[in-house]
């Protein structure tokens, strides 16, 4: 069976194929801003969660039988959730808020498999460093972090300005593997079954190499 993948985000395909997992990428049609906004007082979990599984039962609708993943992350600072800053003066502000505190990069994680639908979330502490103002608007100035949740990235030029995380470095990038894994597992389907790659052929050490 093939993971079909419920997102347009590079670093998630990325992260599935350095996991050695090639999957099948089908992008939902969910308006992320528009769900958003419809659910004002979801405290970040329970917003990152929605948001995930939205995304995999609209490409689950279109793939029946088949296993579908969807996420989408968070970032919650003071309680908010912060998502995609999408202009320049958001990003800006948004970094200026940030730096130099803690905040938790939140991923919510929806399984759809053959048997159900299964749903957690992943929490990584990020520690960001105190870059001053000209910093600041060079890194928004790039572009990077107008399109990623809170509005910083841990595998790109935003990498600069992380100090360090508690937890789940690829959670922070996108998505959680090793809670993929687990959720995989308790679907009752077998994670390195989801390998893409040629088994390598163990030979008895006591025969000879012919």
């Amino acid at each position: 069976m093939r993971l079909i993948l419920a997102s347009a985000s590079p670093s998630r395909l990325r992260l599935l194929r350095a996991a050695g997992i090639d999957p099948e990428v089908v992008v939902s049609d969910v308006d992320e801003e528009a769900l958003a906004g419809t659910m004002p007082n979801a405290d970040p979990t329970e917003l990152a969660l929605a948001l995930a599984q939205a995304k995999a039962l609209d490409v689950a609708a279109r793939r029946p039988g088949e296993l579908v993943v969807g996420a989408d992350s968070v970032l919650e600072v003071d309680g908010r959730s912060l998502g995609k800053p999408l202009i320049p003066e958001v990003a800006i502000a948004r970094w200026h808020e940030l730096r130099g505190r803690t905040a938790r990069l939140i991923t919510g994680h929806c399984l759809v498999h053959p048997a159900g639908v299964s749903a957690a979330a992943a929490s990584t502490a990020v520690h960001f460093a105190n870059p001053d103002d000209a910093e600041i608007e060079a890194y928004v100035a790039t572009g990077e972090p107008l399109n990623v949740a809170g509005g910083f990235t841990l595998d790109g030029y935003g990498s600069a300005f992380v100090r360090g995380i508690d937890g789940d470095a690829a959670n922070v990038v996108g998505l959680g593997i090793p809670l993929l894994r687990e959720m995989v597992r308790e679907a009752g389907l077998d994670w390195t079954a989801l390998w893409n790659y040629a088994p390598v052929t163990v030979r008895d050490p006591d025969s000879s190499w012919a």
